[in-house]
């Protein structure tokens, strides 16, 4: 899971994330916490060296969380906002998501949800910090 943040595009297969095999109801997702506060503004997801198996749509959550627990992060109590509706994906192929996105002013954390599983190589995400009220 930490090969999705690599710098560069993914050298194979195992140099991204792939889930395992779902057969049951449900989706995989992960949680990313980024490296500051801020509001979104372009999203790529990387789907690079995956063909048979990647996943056939996703979508993106944010929340503000500072200095949430793994176990806070997961609760039901934890209110995730929609950053990218349930979109599409294609195999192998740099998606990138600007006009889609919903203006979120400021989040801590994002939620990658794949339906159902799949692979993904790269997750980027680019942004405006937003700093502490002084």
């Amino acid at each position: 899971m930490n090969n999705l943040i690599m710098p560069g595009r993914s050298a194979n297969m195992g140099d991204g994330w792939e889930t395992k095999r779902r057969r049951g109801p449900g989706h995989d997702w992960l949680i990313l916490k980024l490296g500051g506060s801020g509001a979104i503004a372009k999203i790529e997801v990387d789907t690079n060296h995956f063909k048979g198996n990647y996943p056939d749509t996703c979508s993106i959550e944010g929340c503000i969380a500072p200095g949430a627990s793994a176990a806070d992060l997961t609760s039901t109590q934890t209110h995730w906002q929609e950053i990218l509706p349930r979109t599409k994906l294609r195999a192998d192929t740099r998606h990138y998501f600007e006009g889609e996105l919903s203006p979120i002013s400021d989040c801590t954390h994002l939620r990658l949800n794949i339906y159902p599983d799949g692979g993904v190589s790269r997750l980027r995400v680019w942004g405006t910090p937003v700093l502490p009220n002084e």
